[in-house]
């Protein structure tokens, strides 16, 4: 997960609406579907569905009323600690 990528994520949920983002995560995720699709190809689809993922988890953070700032150090704090184990 990048985090400049989850802020302008934010940013556009901010200026549009969390349900765009969703119905891209849909779309991404049946792209995953194509046979044909090659690794590399399924990776970089992969890492834009997780970023994608992180975003809504923070303006979810967000809208229960933690600061932006902290709510995407909080939430790349969680990543961190996930990879660690």
């Amino acid at each position: 997960m990048k985090l400049p990528v989850i802020k302008h994520l934010i940013e556009f949920i901010e200026q549009n609406d969390v349900d765009f983002v969703l119905e891209t995560i849909e779309t991404l995720e049946a792209l995953t579907e194509v046979p044909s699709l090659k690794d590399e190809e399924l990776d970089v689809i992969g890492e834009l569905i997780s970023n994608m993922y992180g975003a809504v988890e923070v303006d979810k953070l967000i809208k229960q009323g933690t600061s932006k700032k902290e709510a995407l150090n909080g939430f790349m704090q969680r990543v961190l600690g996930a990879i660690d184990k």
